[in-house]
């Protein structure tokens, strides 16, 4: 879709002049400014039911209930607001106002305070109606402020509100647009790391291509999804919890995969003396890797994607080629104790790419920020090329110029190998099943587990000749 980017003030006049829109603004903390916006451009009254802000916590747990978090800008706090304010606009002007569509925003915003010793983030969240009567959707955010001063952090939500409501009203028919313009004059004032839509309006969206699109439009570097596919959030499901990240191209999930992802976790709780039921596992996959074919295929995506779910592993996409990128985004949550799961052969390009090429300098200043952050690099082992013998982190072919720094990092367990692992399947290749399956050769069955082999046939995944099988007598 092509558009026009237009101004906040503009955006609320129009949605104030369309005389079907109605509906309430319940705002906590520094999230002031949305309804602002829609008083200050004029017509308010044709679109405004009610505004207010429940900025004492004792008086909002009166209004919403409390957290059993404790924390008021949280996920389940605005879901809460949509509940009751959205409730009160059907019950008192469900009759009323039978050919309005309904709506009620709703924020919960800390912004950054007069010391600095906070980051600026909050939840938003709008329910609304695409027509009269009709069922309700929503659309559900997380936004990280990046201005460093409080009224503009307030400005940028205030804008950020204006975009959302604007956006489903007019967008809705269009996601990946409707992401989009959430940033129109916010470029580089923050950063939106979730999004969730859901209802009638979206119920032809995979908001596993949501998370997608967020990340390959520069809404964040990081998103998340869990098996389900539903969109998840750090800071609700990885809060004071203990991560292991596995980045691959799992194209598909092998048994190599597979046992790489079990054993790098029991060593990973090993080493870490970490609380198994408090550990997450999440295979990363990164944009990189998405393009190697040139440009990002979405059903490739959803085919590697569609697997890992069925394992039941949680999923992160990003763009975040360097790791501390991503070390510095699960910084901001509290993860207790956090692991970077990675194969030998990665390992040793990273170190030969970044060495080579640059002379020791950015590998030097990658390995600093790396484990500068208390992260353990785990090593899953490869077989040398041609042989049965194994690559491991202590047997690797490490440039003389930063060898002193390797044995360092060795010899304090910051870089350790993954042990009872299976060695048997380590001759298994992911593009040697990619290719085996797509030419209907069996042999492939045997390199992935049953139940990933059932849900690639089924589903005709990376490929399959589903197709031709089915004319075959």
């Amino acid at each position: 879709m092509i558009r026009k980017v237009i101004e906040p003030e503009q955006k609320a006049l129009e949605i104030n002049l369309d005389s079907k829109i109605y509906g309430t603004f319940a705002e906590i903390g520094a999230g002031q400014e949305v309804a602002r916006y829609f008083f200050q451009v004029g017509a308010a009254a044709g679109t405004i039911a009610k505004t207010m802000s429940a900025y004492d916590k004792v008086y909002s747990d009166r209004i919403y209930g409390q957290e059993a978090s404790g924390r008021y800008v949280c996920e389940s706090r605005v879901y809460k607001m949509l509940d009751h304010e959205y409730q009160l606009m059907e019950e008192r002007l469900g009759e009323d106002r039978a050919d309005s569509c309904f709506f009620a925003f709703a924020d919960t915003v800390s912004a950054i305070n007069f010391q600095r010793t906070n980051k600026g983030h909050g939840w938003m969240g709008l329910r609304f109606q695409s027509e009269p009567n009709g069922k309700a959707n929503d659309v559900v955010i997380h936004v990280k402020m990046l201005d460093a001063d409080n009224r503009q952090q307030q400005q940028a939500i205030g804008i950020l509100g204006v975009n959302l409501i604007y956006g489903c009203f007019h967008y809705r028919d269009d996601f990946e647009t409707l992401l989009i313009s959430l940033m129109d004059n916010l470029r580089d004032r923050v950063e939106i790391d979730l999004i969730r839509l859901s209802g009638p309006s979206f119920d032809q969206v995979d908001n596993r291509l949501v998370s997608l699109a967020m990340v390959k439009n520069g809404l964040t570097n990081v998103a998340m999804f869990n098996p389900e596919g539903k969109n998840v959030h750090a800071s609700e499901f990885l809060y004071k919890k203990n991560v292991l990240v596995v980045r691959g191209s799992y194209r598909p999930a092998t048994l190599v995969n597979v046992d790489m992802l079990h054993a790098g976790k029991a060593e990973f709780i090993k080493v870490e003396e970490a609380e198994e039921k408090k550990t997450w596992v999440l295979p990363e996959i990164t944009l990189d890797n998405l393009r190697m074919g040139g440009t990002i295929n979405e059903q490739d995506f959803l085919d590697r994607v569609e697997v890992l779910c069925h394992l039941n592993y949680s999923v992160i996409v990003s763009n975040c080629t360097n790791y501390s990128n991503l070390i510095e985004y699960l910084s901001d949550y509290k993860i207790q104790k956090l692991g970077i799961l990675i194969g030998v052969r990665e390992l040793l390009n990273i170190i030969n790419e970044k060495f080579y090429k640059n002379q020791g300098g950015k590998l030097l200043g990658s390995f600093g920020e790396l484990f500068s952050k208390s992260v353990k690099l785990f090593v899953y082992p490869s077989l040398q090329e041609g042989s049965s013998d194994l690559m491991k982190s202590s047997n690797l072919p490490i440039p003389e110029g930063i060898s002193f720094l390797y044995k360092h990092l060795t010899h304090n367990k910051q870089i350790l190998d993954v042990e009872g692992f299976n060695q048997d399947i380590l001759h298994i290749y992911s593009k040697d099943v990619l290719k085996a399956l797509r030419s209907a050769d069996p042999d492939w069955e045997k390199k992935v587990t049953p139940t990933v082999a059932n849900l690639i046939k089924e589903k005709c995944l990376f490929g399959f000749p589903c197709e031709r099988l089915e004319f075959e007598y």
